[in-house]
């Protein structure tokens, strides 16, 4: 299944669920929200090299840490460990190379009986590492800036105990080069669609 179908997917077995889930309780100002999500990254894998650039699809391991200003508004920290991925040129591998890539949103959250839907925009950072590309003859830049959108929900199970559903579009791209010229850019530009529990202290 595509990963766009199963987020629009998850997210409405989430509004199902929702119907018949306990009366949210309101976040308010000072509430952290601690979340441990897996999340499934599918990248869009664009390049203007002519190269036909492309990294692996992949599940990982994802928590973040919300704190809230108001009940509507809040900051979400959202962190990894660093993800290594295989490196293709039209299909072939040619190496790899790890990519650490911490978030910080702002978020909005609505009021809604039984369930807590939010929006969220901010910035990504992108680190990447341990780069070996057709043995060390082809490089990409080291860092990454730019935006990432969110939307999702909060279901309770309990009165500090949440189901969530996240997903998020971050744009993650960097120059290739070989032998210190510029080839292009690859755009790996991932959705991510997470599914995970959090708590409310």
């Amino acid at each position: 299944m595509k990963t766009h179908h199963f987020a629009l997917a998850a997210m409405a077995s989430v509004c199902m669920l929702a119907s018949g889930a306990a009366q949210a309780q309101d976040f308010a100002a000072g509430a952290v929200l601690v979340r441990a999500r897996a999340v499934h990254m599918d990248s869009a894998n664009q390049d203007s090299t002519g190269l036909g650039l492309a990294i692996n699809n992949k599940t990982l391991p994802e928590v973040d840490f919300s704190y809230f200003f108001s009940k509507h508004i809040a900051a979400e920290l959202i962190l990894t460990v660093p993800q290594k991925h295989t490196l293709t040129s039209n299909g072939t591998a040619i190496g790899s190379l790890r990519h650490l890539p911490p978030t910080l949103t702002v978020q909005y959250h609505f009021d809604a009986p039984g369930f807590k839907p939010y929006v969220g925009a901010g910035l990504n950072y992108t680190r990447f590492s341990s780069v070996n590309i057709l043995g060390g003859a082809a490089d990409v830049k080291r860092n990454s800036f730019g935006p990432a959108l969110q939307v999702g929900v909060d279901i309770p199970l309990t009165n500090t105990l949440y189901l969530n559903v996240d997903v998020k579009k971050v744009l993650i791209r960097t120059d290739v080069s070989a032998g210190g010229v510029k080839l292009g850019k690859f755009k790996a530009d991932p959705l991510l669609v997470g599914v995970g529990l959090g708590w409310r202290f």
